[in-house]
């Protein structure tokens, strides 16, 4: 079986595309440097080729609110044309845990939108709701940073490494289409300020970590659940202790 992964040279796709080819399947990474364009077209009707499966975890190269709407929307239009052409049977796409609850942001919005085309097109589909990744903790701090303080609600977040979001893409691009979405995440809850302020300790970055109720996180406000899943259907294997201590080997080597 041959599955396309849009995206496939980033963070998740890389791993989702060694998964699979590890699982005895024809993954084929797509991205600009391979020739795979999903904005301009070029390339997908070649690319798509015999697919029977097209995994989207393509991203943005700007998050500015505009540019991100345009990218996703563009994007996901251009796929699905060319997964009908192509008689494409599944179509999965990672997004986020909690987007409905996020329309606040500029990015969360661009992703709903993105739902939205997957869901009224003709393909049949999965869209994975992940939650946040371990290795976007950095990214976190300095987005909620003023000078030397990190402004952060103390909700909960349930988040996971992307070796485990990787692996729950690629079990359900192997699997039948749900028509629907399926919930991932972390093995267990932390409070978001909590947690960064452990990833910073860890890495000796002086930044302080201030519990702040009103503190947006990426143009959102957030409430007590709103970035942990309502119904998880796979939780991750690996812990943030576990993740972070390979980080720190991994920086030594």
């Amino acid at each position: 079986m041959k599955i396309v992964v849009i995206g496939g040279t980033g963070l998740i796709g890389s791993k989702v595309v060694t998964k699979l080819r590890e699982s005895g399947f024809e993954a084929v990474a797509a991205s600009p440097n391979s020739g795979v364009n999903t904005i301009t077209g070029e390339g997908l009707a070649e690319v798509l080729k015999g697919a029977s499966v097209v995994v989207d975890v393509s991203n943005s190269p700007s998050f500015e609110d505009a540019a991100v709407l345009a990218f996703f929307e563009t994007s996901t239009r251009n796929l699905l044309a060319a997964e009908a052409a192509e008689g494409v049977r599944h179509h999965v796409a990672l997004s986020v845990v909690g987007t409905e609850r996020l329309a606040e942001s500029g990015y969360m919005r661009a992703k709903i939108a993105q739902e939205k085309l997957i869901e009224q097109s003709s393909i049949p589909y999965t869209i994975v709701h992940a939650t946040q990744f371990f290795e976007f903790m950095k990214g976190i701090a300095d987005a909620a940073t003023d000078g030397n303080s990190v402004r952060l609600a103390p909700v909960l977040i349930q988040p996971m490494a992307a070796e485990d979001v990787a692996t729950a893409v690629a079990t359900v691009a192997i699997g039948a289409p749900v028509n629907g979405i399926v919930e991932v995440a972390g093995p267990e809850p932390f409070r978001l300020d909590e947690l960064v302020r452990r990833y910073l300790g860890a890495r000796d970055d002086p930044r302080s970590v201030i519990a702040d109720p009103h503190a947006r996180y990426y143009g959102a406000e957030l409430g007590e659940r709103t970035l942990v899943p309502d119904h998880a259907t796979t939780l991750g294997e690996i812990g943030f202790d576990a993740w972070l201590s390979h980080q720190s080997v991994s920086a030594t080597v």
